[in-house]
């Protein structure tokens, strides 16, 4: 006898949502952008510097490291802030993007690089009001929601 209560079982598989950290380093009215180059996902378009936690890393280990190889940039303390979540659809998956956030300090971080050439064309400074056209919906996202104080934004779900 089946159990009103207890979903039938589905025939999609469940669910598989990478888990993706953003580092919006804000330097006033500025904010730090990659260009993707050579991955295989969203090459040519810019993105903030980023990437998916790796197995069993908690999220401010995950955000530091990710800052660390791929614009040699280090924190300490409370940085960077958790800001929000972005939920990102695009034709091929879905993802959950953890949104941090912190204010450049040039002596305490040192000069952003290009850590990973091999994956990223250049790092660039754009002004907040002056974001690419070709900069990846999953970053506009993240820029969209921490510029307005949104603690989730949807993206690609319309």
């Amino acid at each position: 006898m089946s159990d009103p209560h207890r979903p039938e079982p589905s025939s999609e598989p469940p669910p598989l949502h990478p888990v993706d950290v953003f580092l919006l380093l804000a330097h006033g009215d500025r904010i730090l952008l990659a260009l993707r180059q050579n991955t295989g996902y969203a090459d040519n378009q810019w993105n903030c510097p980023s990437g998916k936690l790796e197995h069993g890393e908690d999220a401010i280990t995950g955000i530091r490291r990710e800052a660390a190889e791929e614009i040699g940039v280090r924190f300490e303390g409370d940085e960077p802030q958790f800001v929000g979540v972005v939920h990102h659809r695009s034709a091929w998956h879905a993802r959950i993007g953890l949104i941090f956030a912190a204010a450049y300090d040039p002596v305490r971080h040192g000069v952003p690089i290009n850590g990973e050439p091999h994956k990223c064309g250049e790092v660039r400074w754009f002004g907040l009001d002056e974001i690419p056209e070709n900069t990846y919906p999953y970053t506009v996202a993240a820029i969209d929601a921490w510029r307005a104080g949104t603690r989730l934004q949807l993206s690609g779900w319309q």
